[in-house]
Parts: C-alpha cells; structure tokens; sequence
C-alpha cells in the first residue's frame, strides 16, 4: 500500500485481527452486489469505503423518485438514469480507487454462472425469489460464499451461505422453491426507509468479515429483526439432506 492507502484506511489496519495483510486482502478482493437499491446502496457503498479492490455492481432498473427513500447511492439529479451508473458515480466519490464494473442489464444463468465465478464474494441485494434462488444455485456450483439480505415492511434478515463449508445449507434449504412464501416486495407492502440500511451495513459487514477471514460469520445462521420492538432473533440453519439445489441426493446440480 502506498501513503495515502495507509492513512485512507488506517482504521482498519489499527485493528489486529485485520491488520495491514487483511486491508491488502481487501484491495485484491472482487464482490459481486446484485442489486443497487435499498439494501444494495448501503452494502455498496461500505464495501468501497472499506477498500475493496473491484465492485461489480448488477441491476437493470432506473432510479425513480419513490427510491429515493431509501435507497442513498442515489440522489435527485440520478431519476432516470441506469441505477448502476448512479452508483459507480457515488462510489467513484467515495473511494476512487476502486474499480466498479456496472452492469445494466437482466442476468440469465449462463452470465449469472460467469459472473459468481469471477468474484470472491457474492452480495444477494435483490428483491425477489427468482433472482434469490438464480443466484444461490450458481454460488453452489461455484462454491462461493454467499451474502444474503432481505427487508420489508418493519422486518429484516441476514444470512450467509458459504457452501465451501460441505455441511453449509443453501438457500434453498431454507426457502425451498415452491414453498408457502410468498414474494413480497416494498413496492406493495412498504418498508421503513432505515431498516435496510441495517441489513445492507450487515451484509457488507459479513462480507469484509469473509474476505480478511475476520471472526466468526453468519454461516449457518440467520438473524432477522423485527424494527419495531428493535429486537433481533438468532436461528440455526441446518443443510437439508434433501435439498435440491445442494443435499446428498444431488449428483450435479
């Protein structure tokens, strides 16, 4: 690191158990965020802040005024435009010496596989079941970890999958597809504005964590939080023998 990196990220290096080899680990580092809005902007914006080397940043939406709320890699002047390109012009403001890759465009799963093997992290800020379950069956087959974040109304959720761990659920172990869930977004049932800040700072939280091999992770766990009696709640995940994405019965996936 030269001068201005050391003091840039000074902070982080005072800390021993990230150190100047974690920072350096996180300037080699490449996350992929899925998503640029409410949870995404925080994620986003703490992952560059931190230092992380290079940032690939996926959404096809435009910022509209009713994003704004919440969603604070965006501003005003950005209505309209492509919200990846909002947000490599906020992060370019925040740390320029991060690399953004922005991707305007809808992920199939031959681009989705690509991108997840080309990271060393996978950030789930996305907003519907579809992509959740796309995104967690290529961080199976490419064994990486993933980060994975929810939040509507008043309710939130953190977790991590990190299938390089061979007793590590899936997602899908815990929201099989096809279940009782049902998707249900902000645009319909509302959310309040900083709950997703909370678990988007959580997610780029688990995410550093995972990077400088830092402490102990969410992995097998999930948190979720209920904002209006601010009161969090811990469960143990368990790997569903059984899953389709990642049990024993699976020979591929």
């Amino acid at each position: 690191m030269n001068d201005d990196q050391l003091l840039r990220y000074s902070r982080h290096i005072l800390l021993p158990e990230i150190g100047i080899q974690g920072q350096e680990a996180l300037i080699r580092s490449h996350v992929l965020v899925v998503g640029a809005g409410g949870l995404g902007s925080p994620a986003a914006m703490y992952l560059a802040s931190s230092g992380v080397g290079r940032l690939t940043i996926c959404d096809n939406d435009r910022v509209d005024l009713t994003n704004l709320q919440r969603q604070i890699i965006h501003g005003t002047d950005d209505i309209g435009v492509p919200k990846t390109h909002s947000a490599r012009k906020t992060l370019a403001k925040i740390n320029p010496e991060v690399e953004v890759i922005e991707l305007d465009e809808r992920m199939d799963e031959k681009r989705l596989l690509q991108l997840v093997g080309d990271a060393d992290v996978v950030v789930d800020a996305s907003d519907n079941f579809p992509t959740r379950y796309a995104i967690n069956h290529s961080c199976v087959l490419r064994r990486k970890p993933l980060v994975s974040g929810a939040a509507v109304r008043f309710e939130g959720q953190v977790a991590v999958f990190d299938r390089r761990h061979s007793n590590s659920p899936c997602y899908h172990c815990l929201f099989p597809a096809g279940g009782e869930d049902q998707d249900m977004r902000c645009a319909v049932m509302g959310v309040f504005a900083p709950l997703v800040g909370v678990i988007g700072c959580m997610q780029a939280a688990e995410t550093l964590k995972i990077l400088t091999n830092t402490g102990q992770t969410l992995n097998g766990r999930l948190l979720t939080l209920d904002g209006l009696a601010m009161k969090w709640k811990s469960s143990e995940l368990r790997k569903d023998p059984a899953c389709e994405v990642c049990g024993n019965c699976v020979t591929s996936v």
